[in-house]
C-alpha cells in the first residue's frame, strides 16, 4: 500500500451520502478567497459554460464536452457511471477549473475517476490560463482535498477507492495540478513533436538521408501494386473506411494476442458516434492510404486546436504489408497536419518504436491510486502491484519482448480451430 492508502483508510464508507457522523476529508489550507466549488452530476447542466471554457481554457481533446459527452452516452450512461463534474469560479464568476470526474460500480465498492478515462489517451482537467498564479503546489493540493470531500458529499456520487490514470505532468503550459499527491509512473509514455512549416523540411530535419531513401525504396514498391494516394473521406466513405479500420484493427489485435478494443460495449457506438454527430464530426479526420484497390492503411485522427492527436491507425495483413503502408500513410498524416494548420503531432500514449524515431524521449505519464475506505482497501492494494508489473514489463525491451512474443503465441493457439 502507498503512504496515501494507509493515511485514507479510516475515512468514510461508501454510500449515496455520507452517513451521520462520518469523519469529513480535511485540508490544512485555506482556499483563495472567493473562490467556490460545484459538482455536477449530469452533463447538461454545465454544457454550455463547459463548451466556452474550454475553447480557452488548457487541456486537451479529451477533456472537450463533446467527446466526453459522446463517451457517456455510449459507453458511461449504460454501464451506470455517474458523472461528477466539479466546477470552480473565482469571485467574479469567471471559471478557474473544471476537474471531468465520475463515479462507477466496481467489485469493492465505488471508484472516482476520470469521466472517460478508459478512452482518452490524457486524462486531466481543463485549466483557465491564471490558475497556477492562483494555486502553489500545496494549495492545489487543499482544493484537491476539498474537491474529494464535495464529490463525496454529493448524493449518489459517495465512493470507497480513487483510480486516477494516464494524467500528464503539465496541462498546456501549467503544471498539472494534481502533482503534490503521492503519484506514479503510468507503464506506458506518449509522444508528441512540434511540427513545421513545410514537411519536407520537417522530415529532412527528424529523419536521416539514409532512412529518407529507405522510405522512397518502400515507397516504389508499394506503387508496384497500384497508384498510391490518401485519400480524405467524406460522407458515406467515413463509415466505410471506419469499419475497414475496426476489421484491420480486429486481426491486428489477434495476431497479438490481446483482447480487440472494439468488442467491448458500446466502443463501436462511441466511434460511430464520432463520426455520426454533427457535434463531433468536425473534430474527427479518417483517411486511407489506398494502393490501387486495396485500403492499405486507414487513420482515424482528432483535430483540436492547433493540435492533431494520431488516434487509431491500421494497415492490411496482405503482401503489401512488407513495403509498410502503415509508415508511408503516416508521412502523409503528418503532412497534412501542416498543411491544415496544425503545430503539433501528438502520437499519444504508448511505447511503439516508431513514436521515438519521430519525437525521442517519452513524455512520462501518472497514476494516482488510493484507498478512501476499508472497502476501497481491498481493491487499491492489488492495483498498485498490477501497475508496477505493468510498467517494469512494459519498461524493460527484454522483458516486453518475450511477453509479447508468448501473448502473440497463446492468441494463435487461442485462434487455432479445434479438431474433433
Amino acid at each position: 500500500m502507498t503512504e496515501a492508502m494507509y493515511a485514507r483508510v479510516d475515512a468514510m464508507p461508501a454510500a449515496d451520502t455520507p452517513p451521520a457522523g462520518a469523519r469529513t476529508l480535511a485540508w490544512s489550507h485555506s482556499l483563495p478567497a472567493g473562490v467556490s466549488i460545484t459538482v455536477h452530476d449530469d452533463l447538461s447542466t454545465v454544457a454550455n459554460d463547459w463548451r466556452a471554457f474550454e475553447r480557452e481554457a488548457d487541456g486537451t481533446i479529451f477533456q472537450a464536452y463533446e467527446w466526453l459527452s459522446t463517451w457517456q452516452r455510449c459507453i458511461g450512461g449504460p454501464h451506470k457511471v455517474r458523472p461528477a463534474i466539479v466546477v470552480g469560479r473565482d469571485a467574479a464568476g469567471s471559471t478557474l477549473f473544471l476537474f471531468p470526474l465520475s463515479v462507477r460500480k466496481t467489485g469493492f465498492g465505488r471508484e472516482l475517476r476520470w469521466l472517460g478515462s478508459d478512452l482518452c489517451d490524457y486524462n486531466g482537467t481543463l485549466l483557465a490560463h491564471a490558475f497556477s498564479a492562483m494555486f502553489d503546489e500545496a494549495a492545489a493540493v487543499d482544493l484537491w482535498r476539498a474537491i474529494e470531500q464535495r464529490v463525496q458529499q454529493h448524493p449518489g456520487l459517495g465512493f470507497d477507492s480513487i483510480n486516477m490514470t494516464k494524467m500528464p505532468a503539465t496541462i498546456g503550459a501549467q503544471p498539472n495540478p494534481l502533482r503534490g499527491l503521492v503519484l506514479a509512473a503510468n507503464p506506458s509514455g506518449a509522444y508528441r513533436t512540434a511540427l513545421g512549416t513545410d514537411w519536407e523540411t520537417f522530415y529532412s530535419e527528424k529523419r536521416s538521408s539514409a532512412t529518407r531513401r529507405r522510405d522512397r525504396t518502400k515507397r516504389k514498391r508499394l506503387a508496384d501494386f497500384g497508384d498510391v494516394r490518401m485519400v480524405n473521406t467524406a460522407g458515406d466513405d467515413t463509415r466505410t473506411a471506419l469499419d475497414t479500420l475496426m476489421a484491420q484493427k480486429a486481426r491486428a489485435f489477434a495476431h497479438m494476442g490481446v483482447a480487440n478494443l472494439f468488442a467491448n460495449p458500446g466502443y463501436t457506438d462511441f466511434y460511430r458516434a464520432l463520426i455520426d454527430d454533427p457535434s463531433t464530426r468536425p473534430l474527427v479526420h479518417i483517411s486511407r492510404l489506398d494502393v490501387g484497390l486495396t485500403p492499405a492503411a486507414v487513420n482515424l485522427g482528432l483535430v483540436w486546436r492547433g493540435c492533431y492527436y494520431h488516434l487509431l491507425a491500421s494497415y492490411t495483413d496482405g503482401e503489401i504489408m512488407r513495403f509498410g503502408p502503415g509508415a508511408a500513410h503516416l508521412h502523409e498524416l503528418m503532412n497534412y497536419a501542416i498543411e491544415n494548420g496544425c503545430s503539433v503531432f501528438d502520437f499519444t500514449i504508448g511505447d511503439e518504436s516508431y513514436k521515438r524515431d519521430w519525437c525521442g524521449e517519452a513524455n512520462t505519464l501518472y497514476d494516482y491510486i488510493a484507498a478512501v475506505t476499508w472497502r476501497g482497501a481491498l481493491a487499491v492494494g492489488p492495483m498498485i502491484v498490477k501497475q508496477r508489473v505493468k510498467r517494469w514489463i512494459k519498461q524493460t525491451p527484454i522483458v516486453w519482448n518475450v511477453f509479447s512474443h508468448v501473448r502473440a503465441l497463446i492468441g494463435s493457439l487461442a485462434r487455432r480451430p479445434s479438431v474433433h
